[in-house]
């Protein structure tokens, strides 16, 4: 099986991508390389952010590989948290003090909508591929559900009336924005 490596320290990033790509390819994380330093991620966006990571990965530990970068992006707060998503509340990042800094912000806005988007840069054999997924849904006042992470328990997809913390990993693995970015990204390498 070919070894790529996903840039990412995320585990439950790493998980949702081996469930979906792990019969095709061997999935190693920075952990399995032993790339224990922070990657530069001060993009301007979730292609860029991606693409600087695959790109060290590349340059200095010489694997083929692939990167995400994701977030929320809330309609009534002007896209954000977009690409702070992880460190919305500041530095070092957190999960629960994101979400509450969220939830202080949509308190009295009656606008709800949001996507959640990823972009996937992929760096094999010598060519550059972008890969994105989005899912729109709404953004509700109160906590629901405990699978997941992040702004999980807040976000309910379009068509749904359940939060993607209240779906198992493998419903949520067959619609969320990280789904469809990397099932493009399954496509392009069975195509290869």
């Amino acid at each position: 099986m070919k070894k790529i490596v996903f840039a990412t320290n995320n585990q439950h990033k790493l998980q949702e991508v081996r469930a979906i790509v792990g019969q095709y390819f061997d999935v190693l994380s920075l952990r399995d390389i032993e790339c224990n330093e922070e990657i530069p991620e001060n993009g301007t966006t979730f292609e860029e952010n991606a693409l600087m990571k695959a790109h060290y990965i590349k340059d200095n530990y010489g694997y083929d590989c692939f990167a995400d970068d994701s977030g929320l992006e809330v309609v009534a707060l002007n896209n954000a948290p977009g690409v702070y998503s992880a460190r919305y509340a500041g530095e070092p990042s957190d999960s629960q003090r994101n979400i509450e800094k969220l939830m202080r912000e949509m308190q009295d806005k009656k606008e709800r909508s949001a996507r959640f988007r990823t972009s996937i840069a992929l760096l094999l054999d010598g060519e550059e591929k972008l890969f994105d997924g989005c899912i729109e849904g709404d953004i509700i006042d109160v906590l629901r559900g405990c699978n997941g992470f992040g702004y999980d328990p807040l976000f309910v997809p379009r068509g749904y009336d359940i939060t993607f913390a209240e779906m198992s990993s493998e419903e949520k693995n067959k619609i969320s924005h990280r789904a469809i970015a990397t099932q493009k990204l399954i496509e392009y390498l069975l195509g290869k």
